[in-house]
C-alpha cells in the first residue's frame, strides 16, 4: 500500500490537485522542507501548497519509490521540471526561468496516510538554473 500511496500523492501533485494531496495526509502531518522551518498540521501544509503553486509550476518526472517492509517508511527519488513564476521571498526575481532538479523525499506512513514529508534538493543547483 505504501508505494501506491506515494504514487497517488505525486499523481495529485502533477495534476495540481492540492485537495487530493491533503486527503492523503494525517491531520498532524509534519512537513520538513529542504530550506525553512518545519510545518505541522494539514492547515500549514495547505498554506505551503498555495504558496508553492503561486510561485512555481512543477512536475515530478519518473519517480522511483522505496518502502520499508512494515510500510511505515517510504522514500522517493525523481526529477522535478519546473518554471519559476513569481518571486519567492528573498530569492532572486522570477522571469519564467526553467529548471530541472533531482529531488529526494522521505515519508513516515501511519494508518494508510502520510504522517511526515521531508523534501531534499540542492538549492545551489536550483539557483544556478534560475541565475
Amino acid at each position: 500500500m505504501s508505494v501506491e500511496l506515494l504514487g497517488l500523492y505525486y499523481a495529485a501533485f502533477n495534476r495540481g490537485d492540492s485537495a487530493a494531496m491533503l486527503d492523503l495526509l494525517t491531520d498532524d502531518v509534519v512537513h520538513e522542507p529542504s530550506q525553512g522551518a518545519v510545518r505541522e498540521g494539514k492547515a500549514a501544509f495547505a498554506q505551503f501548497l498555495d504558496h508553492m503553486n503561486h510561485c512555481y509550476s512543477e512536475e515530478v518526472i519518473a519517480p522511483v519509490f522505496l518502502t520499508s517492509a512494515d510500510g511505515a517508511h517510504g522514500a522517493a527519488e525523481f526529477m522535478l521540471n519546473g518554471t519559476y513564476l513569481r518571486r519567492d521571498g528573498d530569492l532572486p526575481p522570477a522571469t519564467g526561468q526553467k529548471y530541472r532538479l533531482r529531488v529526494g523525499a522521505f515519508f513516515a506512513i501511519r494508518e494508510g496516510k502520510i504522517a511526515r514529508v521531508s523534501n531534499h534538493y540542492n538549492l545551489a543547483d536550483w539557483l544556478a538554473h534560475i541565475g
